[in-house]
């Protein structure tokens, strides 16, 4: 079986799957479905810091399933913007991962487009495969394309109510 690290781009996964079915994604079962098909040496999951107790919840059962979790502060600027996104720590953390020799494929789960020229390099620069997935309507078409394979979030991996 292929050996894979998982990274999970948190804050995109939720809006887009709210966005899209009005849900929420279900883990549990991405990790079942890529544990039947890969061998998953490495799983990262990129948030945001929070006070708020259903957050930090999610975040321990994201730990209990057995994702690292990676907390980022979110920051309030005083002109009222605001930030708090991962996309270089994942960048970073996908590169050193495709160096790795017990890393045959690199697997994402997010829709930015951003990351499009990244999934090029690793294929590239490091023959590295990659798999992205994301709900299909809010995916960057760059991304789709840059993936060796993508797949899309669809009702088998959103939670049931």
């Amino acid at each position: 079986m292929q050996r894979i690290a998982l990274f999970v781009d948190v804050q995109n996964i939720y809006y887009t799957v709210r966005d899209s079915y009005q849900g929420f994604f279900n883990y549990q079962a991405l990790w079942h479905k890529l544990s039947q098909e890969f061998t998953l040496v490495s799983a990262d999951a990129y948030a945001i810091e929070s006070v708020n107790a259903k957050q930090q919840s999610f975040q321990q059962t994201l730990r209990n399933i057995g994702f690292n979790v990676n907390l980022k502060p979110y920051i309030q600027r005083a002109d009222g913007s605001a930030k708090g996104d991962w996309d270089v720590g994942i960048a970073i953390d996908m590169m050193d991962a495709a160096a790795r020799q017990d890393i045959d494929k690199l697997v994402l789960l997010s829709g930015d487009g951003d990351f499009d020229r990244l999934l090029q390099r690793l294929y590239r620069g490091n023959g590295k495969e990659t798999l992205v997935y994301g709900v299909p309507q809010l995916t960057a078409a760059s991304l789709v394309n840059a993936a060796t394979e993508f797949r899309p979030i669809d009702k088998t991996l959103l939670m049931t109510k």
